[in-house]
């Protein structure tokens, strides 16, 4: 007797060199210099990715397409990435696999007390460590059978994409200063800054972050990170 169901999802066979090939990846995640590091990781693995920005853009998303793996950052413009996390974790269909994501020393216990399978710590640019993150994660069934070579490769985005994260930084501190904008500013650029190697921006969204937690004034840290911004910005016709 034919015991095959036709009507079963047929997906291509993952193999040795493409590990997540046949698999679909939801990338939540503003920053697009982070975005085109998860675009390189998916296209050298063999994954379909798409993105959404923020919280509002990732539902939408949700609504009409389910990826086999979602991968979430912590802090987006609109809310936490736990309350996704946490919603993704009860739904039913779920992804296979939720991730959350982040350079916060909290971030991980924060995000597995959420309901997440696993946690990517940024700055996300190993290949090997990406692709074993997932596949720890994933069922037997879903992975390549064999030896597999552990790729040594380390993912280098397009500058272009750090230039659009200070544009988009600009954009938000000439519309507005408040006090939730500040602190979304110190986050953002402190994961920006991390994945990038500039020690110098890292340093100053530290110390807004710093001073925003201490209730202190921060007009002074403020216009050195804007200042530090638009001097990136200024970098963009040297790209």
């Amino acid at each position: 007797m034919d015991t095959n169901d036709p009507f079963a999802p047929h997906y291509p066979t993952p193999t040795a060199n493409r590990p997540l090939l046949g698999l679909t990846v939801l990338v939540i995640e503003d920053s697009r210099f982070a975005c085109e590091a998860m675009r390189l990781l998916c296209l050298r693995s063999g994954a379909r990715i798409r993105r959404a920005d923020s919280l509002r853009a990732a539902r939408r998303h949700l609504q009409v397409y389910r990826p086999t793996i979602a991968i979430i950052d912590l802090g987006l413009p609109d809310g936490s990435g736990l309350d996704l996390i946490r919603d993704l974790a009860t739904a039913n269909p779920r992804p296979e696999v939720v991730l959350g994501t982040s350079g916060d020393d909290f971030a991980h216990d924060a995000s597995m007390e959420a309901g997440a399978n696993g946690f990517l710590a940024k700055p996300i640019t190993s290949l090997a460590n990406f692709q074993e993150t997932v596949l720890a994660c994933l069922p037997a069934e879903r992975q390549p059978t064999g030896p597999r070579v552990v790729s040594d490769e380390l993912i280098k985005p397009d500058p272009i994409a750090f230039q659009d994260d200070m544009a988009h930084v600009a954009d938000v501190l000439e519309e507005r200063d408040d006090e939730r904008t500040l602190d979304y500013v110190a986050q953002f650029l402190g994961g920006v800054a991390r994945s990038a190697q500039d020690k110098r921006l890292e340093q100053a969204a530290k110390a807004l972050a710093k001073m925003r937690s201490e209730g202190r004034p921060t007009s002074s840290e403020t216009a050195v990170l804007a200042s530090l911004v638009h001097e990136r910005l200024s970098d963009r016709l040297a790209i």
